[in-house]
């Protein structure tokens, strides 16, 4: 059988604050364009959550009746 290598497991990103500190320094090596474009999809999707929970939760209209 083969033996199947793996790379060691960095257990200080496994918690809260070693996951923390990875997202920051990996946003810290992208360059700035990178990180504006990143940002600007981030809000136009909470943009669309946010319309999409309005509607859903929008008192319905007696028009209809």
């Amino acid at each position: 059988m083969n033996k199947i290598e793996t790379d060691p497991i960095d257990w200080s990103l496994t918690t809260w604050e070693g996951s923390l500190r990875e997202q920051l320094r990996r946003w810290s090596e992208l360059p700035l364009e990178s990180i504006v474009r990143a940002q600007e999809e981030m809000q136009d999707l909470a943009d669309q959550l946010g319309s999409a929970t309005k509607s859903r939760h929008a008192p319905k209209s007696k028009a209809g009746r």
